[in-house]
């Protein structure tokens, strides 16, 4: 079979090869001409519901060359049919409504997709329970599990959601942002749709916004996609351009990325006793469920949180670091820590999230190594 990385460089050379560029262009129109030939118009109410990413481009918020090349790729890259956005919470809101459920069980997670689901509460009356409260579900809800899980890292149990699930008829949506391919196939516990904030390890760059929904059934690619016309949420022609450069090199950063983070988890779980102020670290490296080695077959996330002894030290961590950058976000190729209360108003005030890139690895244990022997 032909490897990955080959094929994030070749997976779209079929699709919108409108130019003989070797790197696709960025493409500034919103618009595009109708062929000139009269004979090769297309009514409206003729088209192809399913041409509308790989037919000629008409506008952007449909699609466009870029749009439709990223889908190529990551199609192949995720096994199955994407679909791209402007965010990985546009991505969320529209699987959300492609399911319609009534009911939505979710556990911790990233707040900005509760953010969604309280506007959907308050306005439409959508139920939210947790992920422990399943017999609450009915045909046509929806499981949302994010696994490894923000901001720990914490990793569920894949195979036991979706039969929980699949038994009443409801549907599971992974979102696996925090353990992208190679690390983790959710396919292979059956779950109905996989989420992807492109933003992320897509993206790798800390340079732009992107969400992605894959689907097995080409019909529901083709209603996502006709959903998203009207939603307004295709990705950008910019960002769909950098978001191709940086497929490019994908499997090199996670798979560096992975590696790096499980041996500075180790690191720092070994030399616990020389830190008074480290309390716990989180990592699905640290988890002995043995779900957790079937799931993450690839690696583990490059994200791990650690939490320290007090408010204080938390925040004054960041500070006393050299390589790691104080700020939010993760996936990028520099490696960054967050006293996480800055941006979730649930976090705990003694939590720190680390997000690891691709410096070297022995560089940013002595990094932390010091800063945490120098926090009293």
């Amino acid at each position: 079979m032909t490897g990955l990385s080959t094929r994030l460089l070749c997976a779209d050379r079929d699709v919108m090869n409108r130019v003989p560029d070797v790197v696709s262009p960025i493409n500034v129109a919103t618009t595009y001409r109708y062929p000139d030939n009269p004979d090769d118009f297309i009514l409206a109410k003729d088209a192809d519901p399913a041409s509308l990413t790989t037919g000629r481009p008409l506008y952007s918020r449909l699609s466009h060359p870029n749009s439709s090349k990223c889908e190529a790729v990551l199609g192949d890259l995720l096994g199955g049919h994407a679909v791209v956005y402007n965010s990985g919470l546009s991505s969320f809101f529209a699987a959300i409504t492609y399911y319609n459920p009534k009911t939505v069980a979710i556990g911790d997670g990233y707040h900005g997709v509760h953010g969604i689901l309280d506007i959907l509460s308050r306005n439409y009356g959508v139920k939210q329970v947790g992920l422990e409260e399943l017999d609450k579900l009915s045909a046509g809800d929806m499981i949302h599990i994010e696994t490894p899980e923000n901001p720990y890292a914490k990793v569920h149990d894949l195979a036991y959601y979706v039969k929980k699930a699949h038994d009443v008829g409801a549907f599971v949506v992974c979102d696996s942002t925090f353990a992208p391919p190679p690390l983790q196939d959710p396919w292979e516990f059956g779950v109905d749709m996989v989420m992807h904030a492109g933003t992320k390890y897509f993206g790798g760059h800390s340079d732009l916004l992107a969400g992605v929904l894959v689907t097995k059934d080409s019909k529901v690619k083709t209603q996502l996609v006709n959903d998203r016309v009207f939603l307004g949420t295709n990705i950008a022609n910019l960002e769909s351009f950098l978001l191709l450069r940086s497929l490019r090199t994908y499997e090199m950063r996670i798979k560096r990325q992975s590696s790096s983070a499980e041996k500075i988890v180790n690191y720092l779980d070994v030399h616990r006793a020389d830190y008074p102020a480290l309390k716990v670290i989180h990592h699905s490296s640290l988890q002995k469920d043995d779900f957790v080695r079937r799931q993450m077959k690839g690696g583990h996330s490059p994200v791990f949180a650690i939490e320290l002894e007090s408010q204080e030290q938390a925040k004054n961590l960041p500070g006393k670091l050299n390589y790691f950058q104080h700020s939010t976000s993760l996936g990028g190729v520099e490696s960054l820590i967050e006293w996480r209360a800055l941006s979730d108003p649930h976090a705990r005030l003694t939590l720190l999230r680390v997000s690891v890139g691709v410096e070297d690895p022995d560089d940013l244990i002595a990094d932390l190594d010091q800063a945490l022997k120098a926090t009293k």
